[in-house]
């Protein structure tokens, strides 16, 4: 699929699950509320568990109303972006749209993937969250693993064969220092050094 019959779909309120950078994913626009209440019913996911973004840039978060702070600047402006970080911002909910309305923090992550960075430049920022039932363990890096657990069907699926990257680092950037909350992809050794260097 192209990038421009991706930009179609998900334009008309489709949800798709494809692979990403590290595992598979569910994405929709976050402007479609349909689309948005069919991931949580796919996932089975509380719906008090607001779902990550993805964004093309660190111009885009900001323009969402996140606040960078500087040691979010670093990481974004570092070697790992784009890539297997993704990293918690406080949203200031004066300048956030709608559908950040409430939110108090938000995970965002710029995915090293072609087909996803130009989706973003056309449409904008994504709704994203990897590809299995709430709690799951299935092996999220199988296109028919992750398909069959979920509780129902996307509307659009694209199959990349099986994935061998594993989970994203997580970095929350509202803690003075920055805290890592799950281990992925990129270890925490690396992340301190950065932050010692800045």
């Amino acid at each position: 699929m192209t990038s421009q019959e991706l930009e179609r779909q998900l334009s008309a309120g489709k949800v798709a699950m494809l692979p990403t950078d590290t595992v598979y994913g569910l994405v929709c626009l976050p402007t479609h509320p349909a689309a948005v209440a069919k991931i949580y019913e796919l996932k089975a996911r509380p719906r008090e568990m607001n779902l990550p973004i993805f964004v093309r840039s660190m111009e885009m978060a900001e323009q969402l109303g996140l606040q960078i702070n500087a040691a979010a600047r670093q990481f974004l402006l570092s070697e790992y972006m784009p890539g297997a970080l993704t990293l918690i911002v406080a949203v200031d909910g004066s300048k956030a749209p709608a559908w950040l309305s409430g939110r108090e923090e938000v995970a965002i992550r710029i995915p090293d993937n072609e087909l996803l960075l130009d989706v973003l430049d056309r449409v904008g920022p994504l709704l994203a969250t990897s590809a299995n039932k709430h709690g799951s363990k299935v092996d999220t890096c199988s296109f028919p693993d992750s398909l069959a657990d979920l509780a129902g069907e996307p509307d659009i699926t694209l199959d990349g064969g099986q994935l061998t990257m594993i989970n994203s680092t997580i970095v929350n950037c509202r803690h003075n220092p920055p805290s890592i909350q799950r281990e992925g992809a990129i270890p925490q050794g690396m992340l301190n050094l950065l932050t010692h260097e800045g």
